[in-house]
This record gives C-alpha cells, sequence and structure tokens, in this order.
C-alpha cells in the first residue's frame, strides 16, 4: 500500500522515491494525476540533479487542446516496495504520478484538507 494525504490545495500527494544516475534514492513529493495516462512527470531542475538519461522527444495533447513537445527520460523508481524503469516526461509543474504508473492499483482518496490517500495493489481475477 502507498499512503499520502491531501493537501490544503486538495491534491492527493504521495511520497516517491528515485533514483539518480549513480543509485542513490531521493524522495520527493508528487501529486497523483489522474488527468495524465503517463507514468511521472518531473521539472527540469529535478531531472538536471537526479542525472537522469535523456530517451527521445514526446508530444502530448494537452487539457485545453493545445499541443507540446517535451523530453522524455528514464529513471528507477521505488514503487509500493518494488524498483522500476520508467519513462520520465519533463514538465514545468510539480512532479505528477500518472495513470500508466498507478495501473493495476486501486486509488482512494478522502477529500478534504489532511484526507487520506492510499494506492492499493489489485488482483485482477482473469
Amino acid at each position: 500500500m502507498i499512503p499520502g494525504i491531501v493537501n490544503a490545495d486538495f491534491e492527493p500527494i504521495i511520497s516517491l522515491s528515485i533514483c539518480d544516475s549513480d543509485g542513490k534514492v531521493y524522495t520527493h513529493e508528487a501529486i497523483v494525476d489522474t488527468g495524465f495516462n503517463g507514468w511521472l512527470s518531473l521539472p527540469p531542475d529535478l531531472i538536471t540533479q537526479l542525472n537522469l538519461k535523456w530517451k527521445r522527444r514526446g508530444r502530448a495533447i494537452l487539457g485545453d487542446g493545445s499541443e507540446c513537445v517535451f523530453n522524455i527520460y528514464e529513471a528507477v523508481v521505488v514503487w509500493d516496495g518494488d524498483y522500476l524503469t520508467i519513462p520520465i516526461d519533463e514538465a514545468d509543474s510539480e512532479p505528477l504520478v500518472g495513470m500508466s504508473l498507478m495501473e493495476g492499483y486501486q486509488l482512494m482518496v478522502q477529500v478534504f484538507e489532511g484526507g487520506n490517500v492510499e494506492l492499493r495493489k489489485v488482483n485482477r481475477q482473469q
């Protein structure tokens, strides 16, 4: 289970551990964003600090209908105790956890300041 809390802006926040290029683990708060279908976005300064490996350019349609082009990096994150290598989208925003990273999990949010956030792995029946 991955715990978190709802902040004063009603954003569900979790702590996320990210490895830099040398394998050192850093913990950062990230907003759970159900409108983001990617894995994880990080701001450019954090990507530089972690010295992440550049992989390619990406293209996305934003909520307002505009298109943006951005850099995609690669990083190892600790997700529910497991080390995962995932793509990182560069974005001028707070770190955002997207739906691709949460695949296979149930998200529960108590929508009030200080409310609980929980991500729990779901055992899907085939």
